[in-house]
């Protein structure tokens, strides 16, 4: 009798051992997708968004650098300026570079540990 119950919560024990590591592995399956299908999105729209924001700059800096070259009397002075202008732009960005990467860190972590 008392090894009949012991057999029997035994068998109980695995069976709950089973499914409770059956049920991790599905719950950090939908996770590592959740992960996954939020960074796709992100960087589909980090794509999207950054395609027509450099066409944008792009048009914009081949529009200032005729207006002052007109200004400028020379069209070549003109690009010259704000090619000028862009190269501080990266002097700027890779001086200060540590400060730009604590807030993509930041936002990127979020997105990750959430545990909603």
């Amino acid at each position: 009798m008392a090894f009949e119950e012991l057999k029997n919560d035994l068998s109980d024990s695995q069976r709950a051992a089973r499914d409770y590591i059956e049920s991790t592995a599905d719950y950090y399956r939908l996770k590592i997708f959740k992960f996954v299908m939020k960074a796709a999105i992100a960087l589909t729209l980090l794509l999207f968004l950054g395609t027509l924001g450099l066409l944008a700059l792009f048009f914009l800096s081949v529009a200032a650098s005729d207006a002052i070259g007109n200004y400028l009397g020379n069209t070549t002075h003109g690009f010259l300026v704000v090619g000028g202008v862009y190269l501080i732009a990266c002097l700027l960005a890779y001086l200060f570079r540590s400060r730009l990467e604590r807030p993509v860190l930041k936002n990127f972590s979020k997105y990750y540990f959430e545990d909603k």
